[in-house]
């Protein structure tokens, strides 16, 4: 069982040919409202591979939490962790151009997810296997549900998304880390070479549609990406995420979990909508067998 404590927004998307510049209006050809939220993201994504979730967060009582809540449900990622609060939901406004994306993120809801909210998961926490973490939550709350994971013993996989919010006190809690390259030395302060060499087979660095790479202790592994031809790229990162925590749960060793993570993420990017190609187990297994990995 996987556990991702985190966040849920509704995405509001905008597809245009240009980014505007400062002062610019240009016009768009797509509008569309979709579930996201990196934690409800990587909920979805671990659980159309098969894996049983809980997700624990907070939604307004508004349509956009109605609307949160039932996507998550017709995912089979169970709600009992999810608390529904006075106020706006999350909401994440993301322009789409030329298979990029920039993305402005209004917490709303998942500014109010408080330690009070971990306490009431105690026991589920304690049954998973693996409990996921981001950082568009409040820190404090990272911070102690972080502690309840080392007291029960449950291994911790972050993505330390926005990377903004990282603290050096969280890394003794963590098992796997996987920042993209940018983020890895904003984190450490140190070329991704030695904060890899620093931190074997915890640290894991996404490197986009290269793929990605950890250090094991003896060596660098560098775990190629698919090839894939991007709509929306704007679910990879939390697919890779949820399916490396799909695959660690499963019994997969690291260097197969990568490999994994990087097949789904390639898949996810085909479809609109950042958990509109988040695939299921038997995709992700048939494109590893095609073994169109980027040379």
């Amino acid at each position: 069982m996987i556990t991702v404590i985190g966040s849920a927004n509704m995405d509001l998307v905008v597809g245009t040919d240009n980014f505007p510049t400062q002062g610019e209006t240009v016009l768009g050809d797509i509008f569309d409202t979709v579930p996201g939220g990196k934690g409800a993201n990587q909920a979805v994504a671990a659980a159309r591979l098969g894996s049983s979730v809980h997700m624990v967060c907070c939604v307004g009582d508004d349509m956009f939490g109605k609307s949160i809540v039932s996507n998550l449900q017709k995912n089979e990622v169970d709600c009992t962790g999810v608390g529904v609060v006075d106020g706006a939901s999350g909401i994440a406004n993301i322009l789409l151009s030329e298979g990029d994306n920039r993305i402005i993120v209004v917490p709303g809801a998942n500014s109010l997810l408080t330690p009070a909210h971990i306490d009431a998961m105690d026991e589920v926490i304690k049954k998973s296997k693996v409990v996921m973490f981001q950082l568009e939550i409040p820190i404090p709350t990272v911070m102690y549900a972080l502690e309840k994971c080392r007291e029960f013993g449950v291994p911790v996989l972050m993505n330390p998304a926005p990377a903004g919010g990282f603290k050096a006190e969280m890394l003794p809690f963590i098992t796997y880390l996987t920042p993209n390259e940018t983020e890895c030395e904003q984190l450490f302060g140190v070329d991704m070479v030695d904060a890899l060499e620093t931190h074997p087979n915890r640290l894991i660095v996404t490197l986009g549609s290269e793929g990605a790479r950890y250090f094991d202790g003896q060596r660098h592994v560098i775990v190629e990406g698919f090839k894939t031809k991007a709509v929306d790229t704007t679910g990879a990162g939390d697919t890779f995420n949820g399916a490396l925590a799909h695959g660690i749960v499963e019994g997969m060793d690291l260097e197969r979990a990568v490999r994994f993570a990087n097949a789904a993420a390639s898949l996810s990017v085909e479809k609109f909508g950042a958990q509109g190609g988040m695939p299921a187990s038997e995709e992700v297994e048939k494109r590893m067998e095609e073994g169109s990995e980027v040379q």
